[in-house]
């Protein structure tokens, strides 16, 4: 057993986590989990058959059977509609809108988004006794420096990273043992392993390569007592589409379904290589995405053939309503979570840092995952014990909404990112912002902001609240790293309407 007993979660107060693990054996207590974290690029709500089994046509054979070894998550979402706001949350527990970031994504060849002083979930798990490692995209900005001179290369110069270049700011200087991968999709021929660029490779080879490392990854941590946390941030299906050749036909949909199919043999393989080599038991296996599916998968033609990307949702990535950020978040926990269970509680991938904190049996550092709520309470079917009033969304534009509970406050005329309409085709006089009620309407059809005024304005007040506090959860107010953080992205500040008196009848 490892020496650093697991006891402690045994000790949480019964009013924070009622009832949680009195059924593990005391084995099983004494050890510190491994977790792993796998997180797809652009896979749609409505792309794992398991979820949608209506409307998805394409084969996801291993993340259905996860479902059935572990627990669903019908109501998880990411921090953002698009790629590098979804990732900086995971790994700082924090809304990446509180940095430079306010819309879009970064390129590379710029100084990292996340703070050097800022603790990530990895730098967290290693102060804690875990190995740590990386391996596939991180798209969270760093530089490529020449390796004789230092200088730092410039995107306008290089088209792909030269190999040699030095990353002095990627992520092995933000808590990562190990990393390899690449830094987004325009540069992903340049490989990079640890702090160097180490070839320019076919992208098509890529996938396969983030399979293999992840596997000899779990094969070298045989033999090995210390706890690790593999995060596996995979660059599919995302574009480029590119299925390798024993994959191509096999969907029946095209290159997208493919490639979807591959992106799931990758949980496959990992989930095997856990099991052959013991490690199954012990690890807590996630499995989610980072955003909605693709316009560029080919949404149209897929609906034709009868598969829906966001299911019965609205939207796509990049999009405010559901559709751009509702995702799969299914977790497999032997011995804690009941096998093919369902949780319908309120999520956001933000969330992972302060799970983990409770795992480890360990404190929040200071100052860090201002957003993050634990969800460990829901793994073993209770409530979440939540500070948080709601959870913020976030879409390509900079678009806010606010979900909390059945209700949902988007502050934009249309989508504000993709979809049809988008903000500057939004139909003449339509409300300045929309309000849903996903409890009968989870397709979000019907704007109900001007009937429902009084909920709109105490939506509003909370995410006020919670962008000025620097923070979402209890605790001291933290600083945003920009002083004014623009709410209203599609005209002037606007506060709902007074609810109209109903005349009386002569």
């Amino acid at each position: 057993m490892r020496a650093n007993a697991w006891v402690g979660l045994l000790l949480f107060p019964a009013l924070l986590l009622p009832g949680v693990f009195a059924n593990i054996s005391a084995a099983a207590a004494a050890e510190k989990p491994n977790v792993v974290y796998i997180i797809c690029d652009d896979l749609g709500y409505g792309d794992i058959h398991c979820l949608a089994p209506e409307t998805s046509k394409i084969p996801t054979p291993n993340a259905d059977r996860l479902a059935s070894e572990g627990m669903v998550f019908t109501d998880a979402h990411s921090g953002s509609s698009v790629c590098t706001p979804t990732r900086y949350g995971i790994m700082t527990g924090r809304y990446s809108w509180r940095t430079r970031l306010q819309r879009g994504v970064v390129t590379g060849f710029a100084p990292s988004l996340i703070d050097a002083k800022r603790p990530t979930v990895a730098s967290f798990l290693k102060s804690e006794g875990y190995h740590t490692a990386a391996v596939g995209k991180w798209h969270l900005d760093f530089q490529y420096l020449d390796p004789v001179s230092g200088e730092a290369y410039q995107a306008k110069d290089h088209k792909t990273p030269p190999v040699g270049a030095k990353i002095p700011d990627g992520p092995v200087s933000r808590g990562f043992d190990y990393y390899h991968g690449f830094h987004h999709a325009r540069n992903m021929e340049a490989v990079i392993e640890n702090d160097e660029v180490i070839t320019h490779d076919d992208v098509i080879n890529m996938l396969p390569r983030l399979t293999k490392k992840s596997v000899e990854y779990l094969d070298s941590r045989v033999g090995d007592d210390t706890p690790f946390f593999l995060y596996v941030p995979l660059g599919s299906p995302h574009t480029p589409i590119v299925p390798t050749p024993e994959w191509q036909g096999k969907s029946g949909l095209g290159d997208y379904g493919d490639f979807v199919m591959q992106t799931d043999n990758v949980l496959g393989e990992i989930s095997a290589a856990l099991k052959r080599n013991g490690q199954a038991d012990n690890t807590l296996l996630i499995f989610t995405s980072d955003n909605g599916c693709s316009k560029a998968a080919g949404i149209d033609k897929l609906r034709q053939q009868g598969h829906r990307v966001s299911a019965q949702l609205r939207g796509s990535k990049a999009d405010l309503w559901d559709g751009g950020h509702r995702i799969p978040f299914i977790v497999r926990w032997p011995g804690k979570v009941q096998p093919d269970s369902r949780c319908d509680q309120l999520i956001c991938l933000t969330d992972l840092f302060a799970t983990v904190s409770r795992i480890a049996e360990a404190e929040l550092p200071p100052a860090s995952a201002e957003d993050s709520v634990s969800f460990l309470p829901a793994l073993v079917g209770d409530e979440i014990q939540s500070t948080r009033n709601g959870v913020i969304h976030h879409s390509i534009s900079g678009h806010f909404a606010y979900r909390q509970g059945k209700w949902k406050l988007l502050l934009a005329r249309a989508s504000g990112g993709w979809s049809s309409p988008k903000e500057n085709a939004a139909a003449g006089g339509s409300p300045p912002a929309q309000l849903y009620d996903l409890g009968t309407d989870i397709g979000e059809r019907t704007n109900l902001y001007e009937q429902k005024p009084e909920i709109a304005n105490k939506l509003l007040t909370l995410l006020r609240e919670d962008i000025a506090r620097g923070r979402s959860t209890q605790g001291a107010t933290s600083p945003n790293d920009i002083e004014q953080i623009v709410l209203w992205k599609s005209g002037k500040d606007v506060t709902p309407p007074t609810k109209k008196k109903r005349r009386k009848s002569k």
